[in-house]
């Protein structure tokens, strides 16, 4: 996929998000009172502020998340430096996640300040130079602001989902009227839907970014594009190892920050099966010689990130 046809791909998905969330704010303003609508929406809006200034902590505390101090480990925060000043940004905390899922996230808000984080389950199975690339891709989506634009479009469909319930709620107390009732169920149902269809382009514009991330990696890394291939492979084999209750003792409420997702792991490894009896280079090359089933294009559209196997494909274009 070239820049402009991702650019492209991105701004259209975003114009299709702001219209659909226009048109029905619009549908909402008819239909309910102006005054209970503004109140439910500075409510939704206030708490989804909120949520994105205290988020770092809350994943500081899922993900048993500390900083890095620069003397632990000095070469790791150079890597960091040197790619934030490619990348044009102020370099980010670096943070340690003491888990065994091998994995890396960006992160931060206006009161914790950027930061971008590897765990030890990272650190563990990739070599130096992919562990580079992975943090060239956290780089990316700090550079691209991914996480505000994300908490942005995210905001209507939340509203949406509130005053679904909220009308489906008051039908069970409208007494007597039960038309009135009846119709206030539907459109609350009418409201929630409408919320899961916005989901699902917002769900489309998260792996576009994915795919935007990989390539600022491609761009600011070495090689960067070979080392990101080899170390997306090691990440989804490595966390199908772990041990699916191992797996399950870690909280994944923010798996969407994740360069990869972990409970895509197990169907994603099928490509990869063939780990254990070749090398990096091998390996990529067996991934690429797949085809993504029906199966896996269908799981694909309720992901927040991209097939392996395409995603390795469209860095295959950019190396």
């Amino acid at each position: 996929m070239s820049i402009w046809k991702l650019r492209l791909s991105m701004a259209g998905t975003l114009a299709i998000i702001i219209g659909l969330s226009t048109l029905a704010f619009t549908v909402i303003l008819i239909l309910a009172g102006v005054f209970d609508l503004l109140t439910l929406g500075v409510i939704v809006v206030a708490f989804n502020i909120l949520q994105w200034l205290v988020a770092p902590y809350m994943v500081d505390a899922i993900y048993k998340v500390r900083e890095l101090p620069e003397s632990e480990n000095p070469q790791l925060h150079e890597v960091v430096s040197n790619i934030s000043q490619k990348s044009g940004i102020t370099k980010p905390k670096l943070m340690l996640a003491q888990i065994p899922l091998p994995n890396a996230f960006a992160y931060g808000s206006p009161l914790a300040g950027n930061r971008v984080a590897v765990t030890q389950g990272l650190l563990k199975s990739l070599d130096e130079g992919e562990v580079e690339a992975v943090i060239g891709h956290e780089l990316g989506h700090l550079k691209h602001r991914d996480m505000q634009v994300m908490m942005a479009v995210s905001f209507l469909p939340a509203l949406l989902t509130y005053v679904g319930y909220s009308l489906m709620w008051g039908s069970m107390y409208q007494g007597n009227r039960k038309n009135e009732g009846g119709y206030s169920a539907l459109m609350g149902i009418a409201f929630m839907a409408f919320a899961w269809v916005l989901n699902m382009f917002i769900l489309y514009l998260s792996r576009l970014r994915e795919y935007y991330a990989d390539r600022h990696s491609a761009g600011v890394v070495d090689r960067g594009a070979q080392k990101l291939s080899t170390g997306l492979a090691k990440i989804v084999d490595s966390t199908k190892r772990i041990s699916r209750p191992e797996q399950q003792k870690q909280n994944l409420a923010f798996k969407s920050l994740f360069i990869s997702d972990p409970e895509r792991a197990t169907s994603d490894s099928v490509s990869i099966s063939a780990m254990q009896a070749k090398g990096s280079s091998d390996l990529v090359q067996e991934i690429l010689s797949k085809e993504p089933t029906f199966a896996d294009k269908l799981i694909e559209i309720f992901s927040t990130h991209p097939n392996i196997v395409k995603r390795l494909r469209a860095l295959q274009d950019l190396g």
